[in-house]
């Protein structure tokens, strides 16, 4: 638990766009440069500023690497605040947060941009190795005979077949698993059938559809294109999500016996999210009027084969340093990797049998009402840009907690690896 006070001054975020047909109107440094202006222009610092940036990103295209340098330059801060990118996986912009929190504690930062950002539309497609080394042998002919030769011995059915970089990527290498199959073995684990799933990703769209009506989201600042598009809401909420509509679509990470589907699924998504953090001084020094501030944080490990219990195993070593129970939380934002995943979280806290063997508590840690869980939707029907899911639940939790007049709340996230995160935020 942090002595010295961490502050989120102010936040904002893109709409978070879902990936169709081809590359998004966004590379990921577009999403994060547009939404980071938005959000310093409102400031009463410069760019200049900034003591560092900091911006998660998982998936950074080959011209964008150290992202956060590249975003930093473009929005002003310029040559003098160093810039630096993070990757946790799932929760890289969690871990911007968090990096920017330790330098704060540290002293050697007292005013910090973190986020996190992704264009999953954007990931590559690629050329297998026997592909790769077919051209590497052209390149080595001398004669355009020895290359003629080599050309006709080229079968396209087999090498031209393109290597998915995104599928590779949501493959954990130690347990051969794509992350929808390591959810089907909580559903298997906990006993979640197809419409407990289902029916949860459902509210999940009606959430997030009465939150957009209601005002709740404005943390987002619209987006334009280079056509001059402008694009202001998340485009993946569906107004007419049903239980009907979601038992159409077939499994898909396992054909035969599986219940996960892309309905029950979050999306693949491009988007960007920031936050302002400063410590007591920054907030005196620049007169900000915080949000709130983070007052711990906790990284666990667990089996990759059941990464989406993650925040069950870094949340209750939080609650437990900082003396509270699940009932003294009053809001929680758990990204939704999987239906399946967020209700497995559910079921193993209650669970008896799981709680002692794998958190070493005498007994169930209790239930997690629904009522206090993702308010407004979450990732099945926001979306989940990986790299900037992790400070969207910050700062949309900071949102939730101001309007409701609540104190205190847990925002918490799988990662991909076997990981789980946890931040416990308070209203100022």
């Amino acid at each position: 638990m942090s002595e010295k006070a961490i502050y989120v001054v102010d936040g904002a975020r893109t709409p978070f766009l879902k990936a169709r047909t081809g590359p998004g109107p966004f590379a990921a440094s577009d999403l994060a440069t547009q939404a980071g202006r938005a959000l310093l222009l409102r400031q009463p610092f410069a760019p200049q500023d900034l003591d560092e940036v900091i911006l998660g990103c998982a998936a950074p295209s080959p011209d964008e690497t150290n992202i956060g340098r590249l975003v930093a330059l473009r929005l002003g801060c310029g040559h003098k605040v160093p810039a630096w990118t993070v990757m946790r996986n799932c929760a890289s912009g969690m871990q911007a947060i968090d990096s920017a929190m330790v330098n704060i504690q540290e002293g050697r930062s007292e005013l910090v941009l973190a986020g996190g950002v992704d264009a999953l539309s954007r990931a590559p497609l690629l050329y297998s190795d026997a592909m790769v080394r077919w051209f590497a042998a052209m390149m080595q002919m001398r004669t355009a005979g020895q290359k003629l030769g080599h050309f006709l011995k080229l079968k396209p059915a087999a090498l031209f077949a393109p290597v998915i970089g995104l599928m590779k990527g949501l493959t954990d290498p130690m347990v051969g698993l794509l992350m929808g199959q390591t959810a089907e073995n909580l559903a298997w684990r906990f006993g979640i059938d197809r419409q407990q799933m289902d029916e949860f990703s459902v509210r999940s769209h009606q959430r997030a559809l009465s939150g957009r009506a209601a005002g709740h989201f404005d943390e987002i600042v619209p987006v334009v294109d280079a056509n001059g598009t402008v694009y202001a809401v998340d485009d993946g909420v569906r107004d007419d999500a049903s239980l009907a509509g979601m038992a159409k679509p077939k499994p898909f990470f396992d054909k035969k016996y599986g219940n996960i589907t892309a309905a029950n699924s979050s999306q693949i998504t491009d988007g960007a999210a920031w936050v302002v953090l400063a410590s007591e001084a920054a907030v005196a020094r620049w007169n900000l009027k915080p949000l709130g501030r983070i007052v711990d944080s906790q990284w666990a490990g667990l089996d990759p084969a059941m990464m989406g219990l993650g925040p069950v195993h870094a949340s209750t070593p939080l609650l437990q340093r900082n003396k509270l129970t699940l009932a003294d939380i009053d809001y929680w934002e758990l990204n939704e990797a999987f239906a399946a995943q967020v209700l497995a979280c559910q079921a193993a806290w209650q669970d008896d049998a799981y709680c002692r063997e794998q958190l070493d508590l005498p007994g169930a840690l209790g239930a997690l009402d629904d009522e206090r869980l993702n308010v407004d939707g979450g990732a099945v029907s926001i979306g989940h840009p990986v790299g900037a899911s992790g400070t969207r639940i910050v700062l949309h939790l900071l949102h939730v907690l101001r309007r409701e007049k609540a104190k205190r709340g847990v925002a918490t996230i799988c990662i991909g690896g076997g990981l789980g995160g946890a931040m416990l935020v308070e209203t100022c």
